[in-house]
């Protein structure tokens, strides 16, 4: 294994389009596991000027 590593990370400011996306992701991941703790979720929203798409798939019993 290399000696090095490398971390990388980003950040974006209050109210980008990610910040805002990942906001409405994480409120339907908890509305979801709220009614079901054990549902399995993958959601992504993608947001757009007058826009927002919600896309994923969800198992819950």
């Amino acid at each position: 294994m290399s000696e090095y590593s490398v971390f990388t990370s980003e950040s974006v400011s209050e109210g980008h389009p990610d910040k805002m996306a990942d906001q409405v992701s994480d409120a339907v991941l908890d509305a979801i596991i709220a009614q079901d703790p054990h549902a399995r979720v993958a959601v992504e929203t993608m947001v757009k000027t007058g826009m927002a798409i919600i896309a994923g798939e969800v198992t819950t019993n």
